[in-house]
């Protein structure tokens, strides 16, 4: 059980900062969206580059922040039944839907995503519009960072479930933070 407990923390921890780190992407979002509308209206000046920067760092805010997100109770869920189970009948269930459906969900995306973010690599893939900004193949190779924080948290739900299973309930997850 230490190990559970360990894995745990490891990755609330992990994805705590992570998240916290990548909020800070949402201030560069509404910045660089403020300065396109600033530039293009005030100077009449425009830069294909700068908004595609803003929509990118928007994209990295879901993607990466996703694990975050997880840990925090924060993505929808239709929770007619589950919000009246009990706390062992909740661990089955969150049990059950990461072994069978999260972690397989996420082993496809990445398989098929290999050769799709491999070939952006190869070619050193850049926006396809003119003027646009370079490094397309890194913005696609957050969809493994996604594959690796939402994975982790979804091993952190299963150990809390084997935890609260075992009797350790102090491992329940806690209610969605709304």
């Amino acid at each position: 059980m230490p190990f559970l407990v360990g894995l745990v923390r490891a990755a609330d921890t992990v994805n705590e900062w992570v998240g916290r780190a990548v909020a800070w992407l949402t201030l560069g979002t509404v910045l660089v969206c403020a300065a396109v509308v600033a530039l293009r209206y005030a100077f009449s000046w425009g830069s294909i580059c700068l908004q595609e920067s803003y929509v990118w760092q928007h994209a990295v805010v879901f993607m990466v922040g996703a694990g975050y997100t997880f840990a925090h109770r924060g993505h929808v869920r239709v929770d007619i039944f589950y919000a009246r189970m009990s706390p062992r009948a909740k661990a089955w269930v969150d049990l059950g839907g990461t072994l069978a459906f999260l972690l397989p969900w996420l082993g496809v995306l990445v398989w098929f995503g290999w050769p799709f973010v491999a070939l952006s690599w190869s070619l050193r893939e850049a926006s396809a519009q003119a003027g646009g900004c370079q490094g397309y193949y890194l913005l696609k190779s957050t969809v493994f960072v996604f594959a690796v924080v939402v994975g982790l948290q979804g091993l952190a739900l299963a150990a809390r479930s084997i935890l609260v299973l075992a009797g350790r309930t102090a491992y329940a997850p806690e209610p969605a933070e709304h």
